[in-house]
């Protein structure tokens, strides 16, 4: 066969095919809309995820507490100046926060979940200055000099706050823990420039966790080596993605906007004893006080204060950050102007809530 003959036999295939498809083609279309299907329910649906019997349940077991021979070795990297980035398959949240809760004793812990759709990274900064400030003034013993309220300064003058040189030896530090910081409220270039800004600060120490395999591509190789300054640990837990799993939209369900019962359960199930009853003194109060407009914040501050729940107003704030941040409390003003808190949840679904989180 010649050149000329292949050419021929070629052009022959394409055009039949061409007029084949031509022939084919319907000049009906179809009726159907995609708001025809019959989607589930999203709580139905998070319902059945929630409910999925987990697998190997000895073996992650085992596995994770193989990892806790590595907590001296990251303490000691954390006092050397680096940051922990831990990656691999799995939640690893329950893995950090108890690293953090039996061995980082010696600092304040301050937890940014980074799954959250949105983040307020300006609260966090005030936040971590406000621990800093109370430290600094424990060391003295009295305080030194007049300071500036943190919510007026700016980003810069906070971040310059966390690396000022305030006691020798540096005997004031912080540990910023980052559920997923590769997460969708910190993904982008800016809040990565302020994250690895807040990492170089000389009081304070970062443990991180990623899970999307194009989050290295958030950094530069400065950020890296040099603010950041990572030491990178693999350490795949094959836990399922509960809690981060709560705050991604499901592809086959309506979506809501409004704060479901199991939603709020999960969260508050996933946060400290003392957060909890904190939530359930405001809760409380809202299902004692209907026609309110909220609970003041000063008013709930000294009902935690008298329970012993709180210790200093920092506290109350970071528990109410973190209400926030998880969409579980608002703040609005009421008519004497003051700040209030409310739960936008129904009476049943609040009283659901108690019930689940007080077992």
């Amino acid at each position: 066969m010649d050149g000329t003959d292949f050419d021929e036999g070629e052009f022959e295939f394409s055009r039949n095919y061409f007029l084949a498809k031509e022939s084919g083609t319907s000049t009906k279309r179809s009726t159907h809309k995609l708001s025809d299907i019959n989607i589930v329910d999203e709580q139905e649906l998070r319902e059945a995820v929630f409910n999925i019997e987990p697998k190997h349940e000895k073996e992650i077991v085992s596995l994770i507490k193989s990892y806790k021979t590595f907590y001296s070795e990251w303490a000691f990297e954390l006092r050397a100046g680096f940051g922990l980035l831990l990656y691999g398959f799995g939640s690893k949240k329950v893995l950090i926060e108890d690293f953090a809760s039996t061995t980082l004793t010696e600092y304040s812990v301050v937890v940014i979940n980074g799954y959250l759709q949105s983040i307020n990274l300006k609260q966090v900064l005030i936040t971590l200055c406000e621990l800093l400030a109370e430290q600094l003034k424990t060391q003295r013993k009295t305080p030194s000099g007049s300071q500036r309220p943190f919510n007026t300064l700016s980003m810069d003058d906070l971040i310059a706050f966390l690396d000022g040189p305030h006691s020798e030896g540096n005997e004031c530090s912080i540990c910023v823990v980052i559920h997923n910081i590769d997460g969708p409220g910190l993904r982008d270039t800016d809040s990565q420039q302020y994250l690895a800004r807040i990492a170089a600060c000389s009081h304070v120490h970062m443990v991180a966790s990623i899970d999307n395999v194009n989050a290295p591509l958030l950094w530069d190789k400065k950020m890296v080596h040099t603010q950041f300054n990572w030491c990178w640990y693999h350490v795949p837990t094959f836990s399922p993605y509960k809690v981060e799993g709560t705050f991604f939209p499901l592809i086959l369900a309506h979506g809501g906007t409004t704060q479901t019962v199991k939603t709020a359960t999960i969260v508050l199930q996933s946060l400290t004893p003392n957060a909890q009853s904190v939530f359930k003194v405001l809760a409380e109060h809202q299902l004692a006080h209907p026609d309110e407009e909220g609970f003041p914040v000063n008013n709930l501050y000294s009902t935690c204060r008298e329970q012993f729940l709180v210790s200093s107003q920092v506290t109350l704030n970071s528990h109410l950050t973190e209400f926030k941040d998880h969409e579980l409390v608002k703040f609005r003003k009421n008519s004497d102007g003051q700040d209030c808190l409310y739960i936008p949840l129904t009476k049943e679904a609040l009283e659901k809530v108690i019930e689940e989180i007080s077992q």
